[in-house]
C-alpha cells in the first residue's frame, strides 16, 4: 500500500485543491483501507481499490459538508442586531383576533400578508402565526388537507416573491 502513497496524495490534491485537506484525505484513505483490509480480495488491483476508497471518502466528506449549515465565527466584538420587542410596550393579543398577530411583524411583512388572496392569507396566518396543524386548518377552512397544503405552498411562495428585497436588505440569503 505504501508504494501508492504519492499517487494517492496527488489525486487527493487534485480533488481538494488544498495540501492540508489532501493529506487528511490520503490519511483517511489509508485508515479505511487498513480497517477494511479483510474486504480486499486477493488478486484484485490494489491501486484501483485504494483509489476507489479515496474517491468515495472524498465524495462522502463533500456531501457531509454541503449538508452542514455555513459556520460563522463570531469574535464577540460584533453587536447583534436588536430584534427584541420594546419591553416598555405591553402587547396582549386577543384570543381569536388574527389582526393582532400581524402587529407582531414589520410593516412590509404585514402588508405583504394582507395583500395575499383571502384563502391563502388565512392558511398562512393559521399555520405560521397561530401554529395550527394542517388538519386543524382543514377543519377550520372546511376543505381537504391537500387544499390546505396547496394554499400554504402558494401563499408562502407569493410572500417569498413579495418580500425578497426586504429579506436581502436584512442580510437574509434568498434563493
Amino acid at each position: 500500500m505504501l508504494e501508492h502513497i504519492d499517487l494517492l496524495y496527488a489525486v487527493a490534491l487534485r480533488l481538494t485543491r488544498n495540501p492540508a485537506d489532501a493529506e487528511d484525505l490520503t490519511q483517511n484513505t489509508f485508515v479505511k483501507a487498513l480497517r477494511f483490509h479483510d474486504k480486499f480480495k486477493a488478486g484484485t488491483y490494489i491501486k484501483a481499490w485504494l483509489l476507489t476508497i479515496l474517491r468515495n471518502t472524498f465524495i462522502n466528506e463533500y456531501r457531509r459538508k454541503s449538508r452542514r449549515p455555513a459556520e460563522v465565527e463570531l469574535s464577540g466584538i460584533e453587536a447583534a442586531p436588536d430584534t427584541m420587542p420594546d419591553p416598555d410596550i405591553f402587547f396582549d393579543p386577543q384570543s381569536g383576533r388574527r389582526e393582532d398577530l400581524l402587529e407582531l411583524v414589520d410593516d412590509p411583512v404585514r402588508q405583504a400578508v394582507e395583500a395575499l388572496p383571502s384563502d391563502f392569507r388565512e392558511a398562512v396566518i393559521m399555520a405560521d402565526l397561530e401554529d395550527m396543524s394542517y388538519k386543524e386548518i382543514a377543519e377550520v377552512m372546511q376543505c381537504p388537507l391537500g387544499t390546505v397544503m396547496s394554499r400554504l405552498y402558494r401563499g408562502r411562495k407569493m410572500l417569498r416573491d413579495a418580500l425578497g428585497d426586504y429579506a436581502r436588505g436584512r442580510g437574509v440569503h434568498v434563493g
